[in-house]
């Protein structure tokens, strides 16, 4: 098993007096990072400024025209009869447009699909963040995980460049002995300088991302959890995903277009009562309006031929979107199996056995049966066993997280 090293240790702070001993600070969790992520991402206060600018729209679209109301004065400034205001006929009218085809109705269809589309998309936002902060948190433990064994890999190469001097002074090995031992120790040295840098790199991307600084331990144990079991077996499926139900509201943004664009090709009425004023005999008299558009020029058929090859656009890309979907469900599946496969080998039988031979290696050694490049080669397949076993479980890790955010299930709507 891996020796894990204090969080102190590992950055070089200076250890408490003796004698105190600070209670340990809970470890920084996936879903604790995950939650104070969505709370600070602009991608989450975007996605919702678009609920609340489609549920305006929603509003909007509800309104109906508003009236006009309209003053005309005639047979003024003339001659005779009509000079000055004598003769003035004064008309007040009030025009109110009355919409035919349910242009309504379907301007609201429009906006209710367009605001399910913007309840998706944050839906969409808040698992896109969930993928990249555990990817960040993914980075940082692999990360602190490698430095702990590059840390224990210098430990080992300062024993066995002890070793080796000692074998050199007292005359059984040749000093060429020593000088490889130090050679190996400066490697371990800077590789576990290196591994440092990484570590704080990977800490401080992950602090960016939540809006908090990491300065705590985080769950080094969370990387060997190899739940589930993911495999091709299965035909996979894409009903009920957030992509395809992403695309399904855009289908339905489009049938909701057609509709509206149909409803444009039947004009209006303008409808409107009014009252005259004659000024020479100071009677009144009540008249009523009625207008209708003539669509002779433009008869809406071009725009709803716009809207149908849209709808149809739409709908192709929601079929491709379901291949997309399926084949990265499946490419995810194998790699988060495959993964999972040698995550276990690498922990399990690879790694005792390379554990077991290097301890062999360095036990002969010792005593004069094995020679220093049988230990080197041990110690190395051993560090190279070691990061192999992280690897794995980061990669099985980054896989199980791209496959939950391809199957992540779409919220209900209406909730």
């Amino acid at each position: 098993m891996d020796v894990t090293y204090p969080l102190t240790s590992i950055l070089g702070r200076r250890p408490q007096s003796v004698g105190y001993a600070p209670p340990a600070a809970p470890p920084l969790t996936l879903d604790q990072a995950v939650a104070a992520a969505g709370g600070s991402a602009p991608a989450a206060d975007a996605a919702r400024a678009d609920i609340a600018a489609a549920e305006a729209g929603r509003t909007i679209a509800g309104l109906r025209p508003n009236p006009t109301v309209s003053t005309e004065v005639e047979n003024i400034a003339g001659t005779g009869l009509y000079r000055g205001l004598r003769g003035a006929e004064t008309t007040v009218g009030v025009s109110i447009p009355i919409e035919l085809g349910g242009k309504r109705s379907a301007r609201i269809a429009v906006a209710d699909a367009r605001t399910t589309r913007a309840q998706l998309a944050a839906a969409i936002t808040e698992a896109d963040i969930r993928l990249q902060v555990t990817q960040l948190y993914i980075d940082a433990v692999a990360a602190e995980r490698r430095l702990t064994t590059a840390l224990d890999q210098t430990r080992i190469a300062n024993d066995a460049l002890n070793g080796a001097r000692v074998r050199v002074r007292a005359g059984r090995a040749s000093p060429i002995e020593e000088q490889r031992a130090d050679v190996a120790r400066v490697n371990a040295e800077a590789a576990a300088e290196n591994a440092r840098r990484i570590l704080e790199s990977a800490r401080i991307n992950l602090g960016r991302r939540i809006g908090q600084p990491v300065v705590g331990p985080l769950d080094l144990a969370w990387l060997d959890t190899l739940s589930g079991s993911y495999g091709p077996q299965l035909v996979p499926s894409a009903e009920g995903a957030l992509a395809l139900a992403a695309a399904d509201a855009d289908l339905a943004v489009a049938d909701a277009g057609v509709r509206l664009a149909r409803s444009q090709r039947i004009p209006d009425v303008t409808v409107g009562p009014g009252v005259r004023r004659f000024s020479e005999s100071n009677d009144t008299a009540v008249l009523f309006s009625i207008s209708v558009p003539i669509p002779l020029f433009n008869s809406g058929r071009a725009a709803v031929g716009q809207a149908s090859a849209e709808r149809n656009r739409v709908e192709a890309q929601r079929r491709m979107t379901r291949l997309d979907v399926e084949q990265a469900i499946l490419d995810a599946r194998t790699e988060a199996d495959n993964a999972a496969t040698l995550a276990r080998a690498a922990n399990g039988p690879a790694l005792a056995a390379s554990q077991e031979a290097a301890r062999i290696a360095r036990i002969g050694y010792r005593e004069g049966k094995f020679g220093q490049l049988e230990l080197l080669d041990a110690e190395r397949m051993l560090a190279e066993t070691r990061l192999a076993a992280i690897d794995t479980r980061a990669v099985y890790q980054n896989a199980r997280a791209r496959l939950e955010r391809l199957t992540a299930p779409a919220p209900e709507q209406g909730n």
